[in-house]
This record gives C-alpha cells, sequence and structure tokens, in this order.
C-alpha cells in the first residue's frame, strides 16, 4: 500500500446522500404512504429523519404507530414506495463518488457500505448502476438491532472489512450518521449534500462534495496536525 495513505486501511460510505442522491425518492414516498393512510406529515420530519432507520422514524418522529407489527408493515410499505419511484424516475450517482471508488481500488484500499437503507433498497440501485463491483462489505438497516446515531453499522462494516475501528474513515452527510462514526472510534469525512458546510463542525473534516477528492486526500483526515 501507498505510504502516502498512512494509517488508512478502509473506508465505509454511507449510502443516500454520499454516493446517491435519491433524496426527492424519499422524500415522496412519505408523502405518498401518509396520503396513503391518511396521517399527517410534520412539519420539518424529513430533516430529522434523515439517516436513521424507518422503526426510529414512524413511531418517534412521525408518531405514526407505536406497535412494532404495525411500523415493520408501514416501513416496508414505505420502502416499496421508493423502490417503485426510483424505478421510474432512475437514480443519480453523486459527483465524485464512482471515481473515489475506483481510485481506492486501485490503491488496494477496502470499502464498505454502511447505511441504515434496507437491503431490498440497496440490491436494487446496485442492479441499477454496477456500483457493488467496488465494495467488499455490505451492511445495511437490516444487519443491525440500533440504527445510527448508535454505532452499529459502522463497527459491523469495519469487522466485515476485518479492521479495526480506528484504521477505517467513514463518509457521512447526515449528523445520525456523523454521530454513530464517531461513537465507533472512526474518524469522518462529512460532505455537504445535506447540510449546509457550516454545520457539519462534528466531523473529522468537511467538504462541499466527492467531486476532487482522492484516497490521499482521505489519507491526510489520518495525519495529526502539523504543528508551526
Amino acid at each position: 500500500m501507498n505510504n502516502i495513505l498512512g494509517g488508512l486501511k478502509g473506508v465505509i460510505f454511507d449510502w443516500d446522500g454520499v454516493v446517491i442522491d435519491s433524496s426527492l425518492q424519499h422524500e415522496r414516498s412519505w408523502e405518498v404512504l401518509a396520503e396513503e393512510i391518511s396521517k399527517p406529515l410534520p412539519a420539518g420530519h424529513f430533516k430529522l429523519g434523515f439517516g436513521k432507520k424507518n422503526q426510529v422514524i414512524i413511531p418517534d418522529i412521525l408518531q405514526w404507530a407505536s406497535e412494532a407489527e404495525e411500523v415493520q408493515q408501514l416501513a416496508d410499505r414505505k420502502e416499496e414506495i421508493y423502490r417503485q419511484l426510483v424505478e421510474d424516475s432512475g437514480v443519480h450517482i453523486l459527483p465524485g463518488a464512482r471515481e473515489l471508488l475506483v481510485a481506492l481500488r486501485e490503491e488496494g484500499i477496502p470499502a464498505a457500505v454502511g447505511s441504515s437503507t434496507p437491503r431490498k433498497n440497496l440490491n436494487a440501485i446496485f442492479a441499477a448502476t454496477g456500483l457493488d463491483e467496488y465494495f467488499q462489505a455490505v451492511v445495511c438497516g437490516d444487519d443491525v438491532l440500533h440504527g445510527k446515531p448508535a454505532p452499529d453499522v459502522f463497527l459491523l462494516a469495519a469487522e466485515k472489512l476485518g479492521l479495526p475501528a480506528d484504521e477505517c474513515l467513514v463518509i457521512e452527510d447526515a449528523h445520525a450518521g456523523i454521530e454513530a462514526a464517531l461513537r465507533a472510534g472512526m474518524r469522518v469525512l462529512a460532505v455537504a449534500t445535506t447540510n449546509p458546510l457550516a454545520d457539519l463542525h462534528m466531523a473529522t473534516d468537511a467538504v462541499e462534495c466527492l467531486a476532487g477528492v482522492t484516497p490521499a486526500r482521505l489519507a491526510a483526515v489520518f495525519k495529526p496536525a502539523q504543528s508551526s
């Protein structure tokens, strides 16, 4: 491995807002479901729920249901609507994401997905984009009991890569995901696709987007600040 990459041994990517942008389809799927079941959507619900599992969003943010079975039924229906919307409109790969994945593969640095997204959604987008070829591990919301901001998704992703948590870098856009990565003991590069750059100060470092980001740029997050 190139010495310039230092302590960087693996990269864990959040999905929506980092690799792809399907926020419009996600937001619309909540609206369609609300219409179907005649339930109100609280103001600001989408931003409050971004990066969290449906099992948290439905009872805690939307307050639509509290019984586990009903919550699961609503969650499943929401994702069915989402997948149909993606099929109808396609999905947008965010600038720089594929290029960074290609560069990481060329450097021999393994990559993983660490997302709250259900596996069926990931599989549908993998089939449409071919992005699965760049990932050595995939961890989704179905694989853990506690979603973000709990660290479980990222810890399991590091385990699947066969790496210690502190040798992995997480790329995230949501506050819940940044908190989860920090709680996992990982450094975080935040991307300002969902929140303004100024609001991402919790992360180890932050960029406007992944366009132009290289493995060396990621590795720089691991280097201690130089004293003058």
